[in-house]
């Protein structure tokens, strides 16, 4: 599939989705359907999906233990082990899979090949795509904390000091929140890069562009109605808490920018089961990650070997001693 026709497959459906939305509430007038119907739709499919998801990878076989070590296994008494490189125990399981989980530490030792004249390959750092990829994940985490005032009365004291603290500098009136700026940063980073870099253009599809657009859609449109087009929060929180209560109200006068967030998000809440998203969820099953290497200091037994009946070789020749004779082939016993 041509690289530029990914991209702009993804942006004309993400440009659609907002269209579909706008129109259908300004337009038409179905603020119950985009601020009701689909939302409640949409996190049904999604814990579903989940569900369905981590439970088939659970179900899957691992016969052998295949973690993705880089570092001394243990084995000899006298041979010092490194029981976070290579864990050995469930403490340094433990350790292994924090730092994967919430510092990114695949991601952190990640290195950029380059194919130089000569020819030769060169390596160099890749910390940059690092950075913005845990500053785009821990930015996402910050907000939807601070989305639960909307659902949650009264306000929880951690999110009121969470939100605090994000708009500590006092940016714009009101205030436009450091975790917003940084997602959309980081977001447009990986998109840029992804469009950039000619090799990995090549290499990326619809589902590779789609997420991010998407995305930047919400957060886009996120900053707009916080800051540009301004709705009723005071209406806003009345139909989020009337979803979350399962007592559902669309209150008048919100405004279309807000439906088309909401169904943005909808669609990305349908869509992450389905998707490369589920890494979230995935990281945990991964059999090169969750799984202690203690290949060397224990011996296994593959639980699925069972008596099988074998045909030795003697017993061929037996068997069929005199064709083979007829035939030319050599026989150990005449």
């Amino acid at each position: 599939m041509n690289a530029w026709f990914s991209l702009f497959t993804a942006l004309a459906l993400v440009v659609a989705l907002v269209l579909i939305s706008f129109l259908g509430v300004e337009t038409i007038g179905l603020s119950i359907l985009f601020g009701v119907v689909i939302p409640y739709l949409a996190m049904a499919i999604f814990i579903i999906g989940f569900i369905y998801r981590i439970v088939r990878w659970a179900m899957v076989p691992v016969p052998f233990r295949i973690p993705t070590t880089c570092g001394q296994g243990k084995s000899l008494p006298w041979i010092k082990a490194d029981n976070l490189e290579s864990p050995y125990n469930t403490w340094g399981l433990i350790g292994r899979m924090a730092l994967e989980v919430l510092l990114f530490r695949s991601l952190f030792r990640n290195t950029n090949a380059e194919l130089r004249e000569g020819p030769r390959i060169t390596y160099g750092s890749a910390k940059w795509l690092w950075l913005a990829g845990i500053l785009f994940h821990y930015s996402f985490l910050t907000i939807l904390l601070r989305h639960l005032r909307f659902f949650i009365e009264p306000v929880p004291s951690f999110v009121v000091l969470l939100s605090n603290v994000d708009g500590f500098f006092q940016i714009l009136v009101p205030t436009l929140f450091l975790t917003d700026i940084v997602l959309l940063a980081a977001a447009t980073y990986l998109f840029l890069r992804r469009v950039a870099i000619p090799q990995i253009r090549y290499i990326s599809l619809p589902a590779d562009y789609f997420p991010l657009l998407l995305i930047l859609g919400i957060a886009i449109s996120g900053v707009l109605m916080r800051n540009v087009w301004k709705v009723d929060l005071l209406s806003v929180k009345q139909l989020a808490m009337g979803l979350f209560t399962f007592h559902p109200t669309v209150p008048a006068g919100i405004g279309a920018i807000f439906y088309v967030h909401l169904f943005l998000v909808s669609v990305l809440l349908v869509y992450f089961p389905f998707s490369k998203l589920m890494h979230a969820g995935g990281v945990f099953l991964s059999p090169t990650r969750n799984m202690r290497n203690v290949n060397r200091s224990e011996r296994y037994v593959n639980p699925w070997n069972y008596p099988v009946k074998v045909h030795t070789y003697e017993e061929y020749e037996d068997e069929f001693r005199p064709k083979m004779k007829e035939a030319g082939i050599p026989v150990d016993k005449e």
